[in-house]
């Protein structure tokens, strides 16, 4: 069997709505949805709703206030450092350079596609 690469991608983690009003978009997605929120971000950033499979919907007002309508994917990898390096390498695009954002919860860094798509490498700390 072949061993995966620490830089691969490995699945889907999380599929993010950006939104203009959180309260909102959260009471849409309980209400009318069913869903709960298994994690509240801080000032009214957003919300995430995981699944028992482990994927995560999430809902997020990005801080500067752009929004357009659409979504994104956080493909999953087993270092975020490794694939940003390795990606960079093949002339991938990255936001601030692809500095990464770590928090408790998990590391990601914010690149860009040919067309312009946002997609983000991420990886959920255990």
């Amino acid at each position: 069997m072949e061993v995966a690469q620490a830089n691969a991608i490995t699945g889907i983690d999380c599929v993010s709505y950006l939104v203009k009003d959180t309260d909102r978009a959260i009471k849409f997605w309980c209400d009318a949805m069913g869903l709960k929120p298994t994690r509240v971000y801080p000032e009214g950033t957003g919300a995430e709703f995981t699944f028992e499979d482990g994927t995560t919907f999430e809902l997020y007002k990005t801080h500067d206030g752009t929004w357009n309508p659409g979504s994104g994917v956080m493909f999953r990898v087993a270092d975020v450092r490794a694939a940003v390096a390795d990606l960079k390498q093949k002339g991938v695009e990255f936001e601030d350079d692809g500095e990464l954002h770590d928090d408790k919860h998990c590391t990601m860094a914010f690149a860009k596609d040919s067309e312009g798509n946002s997609f983000i490498l991420h990886h959920i700390k255990e």
